[in-house]
C-alpha cells in the first residue's frame, strides 16, 4: 500500500481471528462448496436473466431533475479542485497533507460503498465529463473498433503499481502528478471522442460503474431508475474481454497487497535497492495478476466442455459469461483488505483538512487531533475480513450458477460447474489466508 501511510488494512491478523487460521479456510470453503451443491438440487431454471424491477417515479424525478445534475457536477468540480490544490500547493510532508488520504482512502475505497449504495452515481458527478463538455463540438470521432475496456484496464493497471509498487506513490506531488495526468488524457479524449469515451476509457467511471451492477437500484430498459434484485443488476453486466481483465486485474493486485504484506516477503526485499525493489515488486504484481486470470479463464474455459444451449453464448465465450461471478468476490476481496485501512487512516483523511493547503489554518477545529485506533476493535476487523470474502464468493457462486442454469441443459448443469466451483473455492481459501496469515 502506501509507504508512509499506515498499512491499515492489515490490521486484524492471524492473531486476532476467533478460531485457528486452518480452520477459518476450511469453514469458508465449505461453506462455498455446500452453497453450490444446494443450488445445484433446487435451482435449475436461471431467475436473473433479464429480470425487471420495480420503477421508482420519484427518485427517477429528483435524479434527473436539472437542479440535482447541477448539485452533483458541482461537488465533482469541487472534490478535484481541493485534491489538485491540496497535491500542488500544500505541505509536501504526505502525513501533513490530506491528498493522498483523499486519493487512496476516500476516493479509491470509497467508490466501493458510493457505487453499492447508489449505483452509478459517479457518472453524475465525474469532473472529467464535465470538463470535457465544456468543450462543444458538432462531431465526435468514432472509437476505434474493437478498443472495449482496454483504456480502463491500462489506467487501472498504472494506478494499481503507483498505489502498492512505487515507493514514493504517497507524495503529495506525485500524487498531484497522477492526477493532473490523467485528468489531462481522459479529458482530451472526451474532446475528441465525446461522453463515449468514458464509458470504456476513465477507470474510476468505468471501475464505479461495474461496481453499480450489484447495487438495489439502477436504470431500467426505459431509463427509469428502479429497485431491483442486485444480482439481476449484476447478471447485465456487458460481456466483454476488457472486463474479464479489469476484474482479473483487481482480483490479482489485491492477492499480492496481501501476500507483500508476509513476514517471508518483507524479510525477502528488506535489502534490495530501491530500483531493485521496483522490479521485484513489479513483477511479483504481474505474477499476481497473471495467476488470478490463468485460474479464472482455466475453470471458465473447462466449464465449456459440456454442450451448450445453441445461442446461448455472447460473442466474449464463457469468461465473458462468467466474469459477473468476480464481481461480489472483487467486493469482498476489497472490504476484507481495506476496512481497517479506512476506518483509521480516513480519519486522517478529515483530520488533515482542517488545514488542507498547509497554511497554518484550522477550518474544523481539528488541529492536534489523532487516529482513534480504538474505534474498530481487531476482532470486528477480523470478522468482517472473513464475513466479506465468504459473503462474496457464495454471491459469485449463486450468479454463476444462475448464468449456467441459462447456458447449460439440467442434466449437465452440476457437471459443467465443477471447474469454476473448483476455483471459487480456492479464491475463498487464498483469500482468507492472504488477509490473515502473517
Amino acid at each position: 500500500m502506501l509507504d508512509v501511510l499506515l498499512p491499515l488494512h492489515g490490521i486484524g491478523g492471524r492473531g486476532d481471528l476467533p478460531v485457528p487460521l486452518w480452520l477459518a479456510v476450511y469453514s469458508a470453503g465449505a461453506a462455498v462448496a455446500v452453497s453450490f451443491f444446494a443450488l445445484a438440487a433446487f435451482w435449475s431454471r436461471p431467475r436473473f436473466e433479464g429480470t425487471a424491477g420495480r420503477p421508482l417515479e420519484v427518485l427517477t424525478r429528483i435524479v434527473d431533475h436539472p437542479a440535482a445534475r447541477v448539485v452533483a457536477t458541482l461537488v465533482g468540480l469541487a472534490a478535484l479542485a481541493l485534491l489538485l490544490g491540496a497535491a500542488w500547493f500544500g505541505d509536501p510532508d504526505p502525513s501533513r497533507n490530506p491528498a493522498p488520504t483523499w486519493l487512496y482512502v476516500w476516493i479509491w475505497v470509497g467508490i466501493i460503498p458510493l457505487s453499492l449504495l447508489c449505483g452509478p452515481i459517479w457518472r453524475l458527478a465525474n469532473p472529467l465529463r464535465t470538463i470535457a463538455g465544456l468543450v462543444r463540438r458538432t462531431s465526435y470521432r468514432q472509437l476505434p473498433a474493437g478498443i472495449a475496456y482496454w483504456p480502463a484496464v491500462a489506467g487501472l493497471a498504472a494506478f494499481l503499481w503507483l498505489e502498492l509498487v512505487y515507493p514514493d506513490g504517497s507524495q503529495p506531488r506525485v500524487v498531484a502528478i497522477a492526477v493532473t495526468v490523467y485528468a489531462v488524457v481522459n479529458v482530451a479524449a472526451g474532446i475528441v471522442y465525446g461522453p463515449s469515451w468514458f464509458t470504456i476509457g476513465d477507470t474510476f467511471e468505468v471501475y464505479a460503474e461495474v461496481l453499480g451492477r450489484l447495487a438495489p437500484i439502477g436504470r431500467g430498459a426505459h431509463g427509469r431508475i428502479e429497485l431491483r434484485n442486485p444480482l439481476a443488476g449484476l447478471a447485465t453486466m456487458p460481456q466483454q474481454p476488457g472486463v474479464v481483465a479489469l476484474l482479473c486485474l483487481l482480483l490479482g493486485s489485491t492477492a499480492f497487497d496481501g501476500a507483500s504484506r508476509w513476514s517471508a516477503w518483507t524479510r525477502l526485499t528488506a535489502d534490495l535497492s530501491r530500483p531493485e525493489h521496483l522490479l521485484v515488486s513489479t513483477l511479483g504484481l504481474v505474477v499476481a495478476v497473471a495467476l488470478v486470470t490463468g485460474l479464472f479463464l482455466l475453470a471458465a474455459r473447462t466449464t465449456g466442455a459440456a454442450r451448450i444451449r445453441p445461442g446461448a453464448l455472447g460473442a466474449a465465450g464463457l469468461p465473458g459469461a462468467f466474469v459477473h461471478s468476480l464481481v461480489p468476490i472483487a467486493i469482498g476481496y476489497a472490504v476484507a483488505h481495506y476496512f481497517s485501512f479506512a476506518m483509521f487512516q480516513g480519519q486522517e483523511g478529515w483530520l488533515l483538512a482542517t488545514d488542507p493547503f498547509g497554511r497554518g489554518w484550522d477550518l474544523f477545529g481539528t488541529s492536534g487531533e489523532r487516529i482513534d485506533y480504538a474505534f474498530v476493535g481487531t476482532g470486528l476487523i477480523a470478522a468482517v475480513q472473513i464475513g466479506a470474502i465468504v459473503l462474496g464468493h457464495v454471491l459469485g457462486v449463486v450468479s454463476a450458477h444462475d448464468r449456467a442454469a441459462d447456458l447449460f441443459r439440467r442434466r449437465q448443469l452440476r457437471r459443467a460447474q465443477y471447474p469454476m466451483l473448483a476455483a471459487m473455492v480456492a479464491f475463498t481459501a487464498g483469500g482468507i489466508a492472504l488477509v490473515t496469515a502473517s
